[in-house]
């Protein structure tokens, strides 16, 4: 199947009934895993990365890497730029062949942050996806952390999504960026902007959210889950362990397929988790 628009992973989950998982990658072991916990319960998917870890490689790697492994993958998978800070991320991305956008200009106030997205709504091909945020999701990404915190205000939201023309809104409702175990969603504030919104919601913070709450986003309108720190752990903890074990460690490959294994089962119980009807 090959690529596909971040359009056609929404609609496959709003038909279907799912949430899509959106998987941080920055390097091909991450890549690998996610793609086949994707093969392994046939979800539609988000792949992303955020311009802070392209600057290992630049989009046109990643594009390359996920696009291969995704050639004989028979589930709808998007290549999304998540937290586009500036509309030269948006070009470079959608230039490198990325099928679905984030335009983060929550940390501006209201007006220059409902400009920004209308610039990068018109650099993005009507045929693939827009995110956009509303209010400024706290915690750190990447070691970065938002200029201010703020969350989503309902009132602002339906003259938001029609302002920006966006088809997933990014919201602040109590999740935050990175490890936080005792964060949960507040729900009523998550209804309320559910009921305000023309699109689908997205939630960023996905690792830090206990799973009962993940379970039941379905319920208030959110179609996509962010999901990033969960990985990169799995990741960075194989690789520390096999040390750990032997410091004269030198099979860079066994150890990088047993990473990919551990990214694989990480993904795969997000995705379960996130949709409980799963058989």
């Amino acid at each position: 199947m090959g690529l596909v628009s971040g359009l056609e992973v929404i609609d496959e989950c709003v038909s279907r009934g799912l949430v899509a998982g959106a998987f941080n990658t920055t390097n091909i072991e991450t890549t690998m895993g996610i793609v086949q916990a994707v093969e392994n319960t046939g979800v539609p998917t988000f792949i992303q990365v955020a311009p802070t870890n392209a600057v290992l490689s630049g989009y046109e790697y990643i594009y390359d890497m996920v696009s291969r492994r995704l050639a004989s993958v028979g589930v709808p998978v998007a290549l999304h730029l998540d937290h586009g800070r500036t509309l030269d991320d948006v070009s470079e991305s959608l230039a490198a062949g990325f099928t679905s956008i984030m335009m983060d200009a929550s940390g501006y106030e209201y007006d220059k942050n409902v400009s920004l997205s209308q610039k990068a709504r018109q650099l993005t091909p009507a045929r693939y996806a827009l995110e956009v945020e509303l209010g400024s999701i706290g915690g750190k990404e990447d070691d970065q952390g938002p200029e201010r915190e703020a969350t989503t205000d309902p009132a602002q939201v339906a003259a938001f999504v029609e302002a920006t023309g966006a088809e997933l809104l990014a919201v602040s409702v109590g999740n935050v960026h990175g490890y936080a175990p005792d964060v949960r969603i507040d729900e009523e504030l998550l209804r309320q902007v559910q009921q305000a919104s023309a699109v689908p919601l997205v939630i960023h913070g996905g690792s830090g959210l206990p799973a009962e709450q993940l379970a039941r986003l379905n319920e208030f309108g959110v179609v996509k889950v962010n999901v990033a720190s969960d990985l990169r752990n799995a990741m960075i903890r194989t690789f520390g362990e096999a040390y750990a074990a032997n410091p004269n460690e030198t099979s860079l490959i066994r150890v990088s397929r047993q990473a990919v294994t551990a990214i694989t089962d990480v993904v795969e119980a997000r995705i379960r988790t996130l949709n409980p009807k799963l058989s």
